[in-house]
C-alpha cells in the first residue's frame, strides 16, 4: 500500500541551507576527473542504439521568467529520430492543449532531455537548443495511429551523457514485485471540485477522458 508524502511535522533548518558551491562540495565531494569526459556535444553509437530502444522521455523547458515546466513524452520505442549526431526530432501527438513546454521553447528555446528504457537502470540525458515546426511533409514522415504529428520539436545537442543507474535502482522502477495495484488519477473528481464538486460531473468527465485514451492516442 502506497503511503502518502505529507509530513505535517517536517520542518527544515534554514540555518543550515547550502548556500555556495564550496559548502555543496564539502558535503558531496567532488567528482572523479574522468567522469566529465562522458558528456559529449553529439550523440554517440551508444547514445544512438539507447534512442531506438527508448518509447518515453521527459523534456524539461523553461520560461523567461524562469518557470519551469517538465512533460512526458511516449511513443513507439524509437520514436524519436536522429537525422544526424547532433540533431533529434521529437513527435508530437494529441494532447490537452495547454502547450506549457512548446510556449516555453518559444520564448527561450531551451530544453532538457531524460530518455528511459524499460527494464533498463541507466538513462540518457540531453540538452540543447530547441525549435518548433508544422512543416507538412515532415510531420507526415512521423505519422502514427494514423495520423500525421500534430507537431515537431527539433533539438540543436550541446550536451549527450549517460546517467548511472543508482536512482532506478533505489526505486525499484522495473521490479514488478514491489509494484502497487494499478490507480486511476480521477481528473473528473479534481475538475468537479474546482467547479463545485458535482460528483455526476466527475463520473462524466472521467469517463470521457477513458473514452479519449481508447480513441484519440
Amino acid at each position: 500500500m502506497a503511503s502518502t508524502c505529507l509530513e505535517p511535522s517536517l520542518t527544515l533548518e534554514t540555518s543550515v541551507n547550502i548556500t555556495s558551491e564550496q559548502h555543496l562540495r564539502s558535503i558531496i565531494g567532488a567528482p572523479h576527473s574522468i567522469t566529465a569526459t562522458k558528456k559529449t556535444d553529439h550523440l554517440t553509437d551508444e547514445a544512438m542504439a539507447f534512442l531506438a530502444r527508448s518509447p518515453f522521455l521527459i523534456m524539461t523547458t523553461v520560461a523567461e521568467d524562469l518557470q519551469l515546466d517538465a512533460s512526458p513524452k511516449g511513443d513507439a520505442p524509437g520514436f524519436v529520430r536522429a537525422p544526424d549526431a547532433q540533431t533529434l526530432i521529437i513527435p508530437d501527438r494529441r494532447g490537452n492543449k495547454l502547450a506549457d513546454g512548446h510556449l516555453n521553447v518559444l520564448k527561450t528555446g531551451r530544453v532538457g532531455l531524460i530518455f528511459l528504457v524499460p527494464n533498463t537502470r541507466e538513462t540518457l540525458r540531453i540538452n540543447g537548443k530547441a525549435r518548433l515546426t508544422a512543416d507538412p511533409a515532415a510531420l507526415a514522415t512521423f505519422s502514427a495511429y494514423g495520423r500525421p504529428a500534430v507537431l515537431l520539436t527539433e533539438v540543436s545537442i550541446e550536451e549527450c551523457f549517460f546517467h548511472c543507474g543508482k536512482a532506478l535502482i533505489r526505486s525499484k522502477l522495473w521490479d514488478t514485485s514491489v509494484w502497487d495495484a494499478p490507480v486511476q488519477v480521477s481528473f473528473g473528481k479534481m475538475l468537479a471540485l474546482a467547479s463545485g464538486g458535482d460528483p455526476a460531473m466527475a463520473k462524466a468527465i472521467d469517463q470521457s477522458i477513458s473514452d479519449d485514451y481508447r480513441d484519440n492516442l
